[in-house]
């Protein structure tokens, strides 16, 4: 990988978080997505878009497979193979919840959530990378996408594949460095940016 977009990290720096960690992960990954031109679309409003994040991240903390770089540099989000990304209540208060946030918008947002599950593959279990980000005052260092790699060396010694959605195509040749390639993409409603799925195949010894 070039090392323009990755700086080493030590396996020991990554360590799992919980619940005691919401807010530090709120923060990294609303930051990380101010300029996101998906999700800075679907939530214009810094404050609405961290609320919306936090749904995605209590949805993931029902699961062991959240990790976050010491000081909270970076943090990844993973969902692990037949789960779900979120709960069913959860589910269930995301109408609501995207009217309170976007008003006359919600709609519109709603379809980008429902282009985002149509293109997610599901013929085969894999770990989903729902939410991948680096805090403001370390970017530029490679250490989300170094977060990321060290993520996959251990979905590879389970032999499993790995989905996530690249939401900035800016992003696209970094996902594809680590072995990712695209299988679907869709618009943001208006015909916005595209949103690229990528897919990564399980590992081979």
């Amino acid at each position: 990988m070039n090392s323009k977009y990755q700086e080493p990290i030590e396996s020991s720096s990554i360590q799992p978080a919980s619940l005691h960690d919401v807010e530090n992960i709120l923060e990294v990954i609303s930051s990380a997505f101010n300029f996101d031109p998906t999700w800075s679309w679907a939530f214009p409003d810094p404050l609405a878009r961290k609320k919306f994040f936090e749904l995605f991240i209590h949805g993931a903390l029902r699961h062991p497979y959240v990790f976050k770089l010491t000081n909270f540099a970076a943090v990844s989000i993973w969902v692990p193979p037949n789960e779900t990304e979120f709960s069913e209540k959860q589910v269930a208060s995301i109408p609501n919840l995207l009217k309170e946030l976007v008003g006359s918008r919600a709609a519109d947002v709603e379809e980008l959530l429902h282009r985002f599950e149509e293109a997610h593959p599901r013929s085969e279990p894999h770990y989903y990378l729902s939410l991948l980000g680096c805090h403001p005052e370390h970017r530029g260092r490679g250490l989300g996408m170094a977060l990321l790699k060290e993520n996959l060396s251990q979905i590879d010694i389970q032999r499993m594949p790995a989905y996530l959605e690249s939401s900035n195509p800016a992003n696209n040749h970094k996902y594809e460095s680590l072995g990712f390639k695209p299988v679907s993409s869709f618009r943001i409603p208006g015909n916005g940016s595209i949103v690229t799925g990528m897919w990564r195949e399980k590992a081979h010894f």
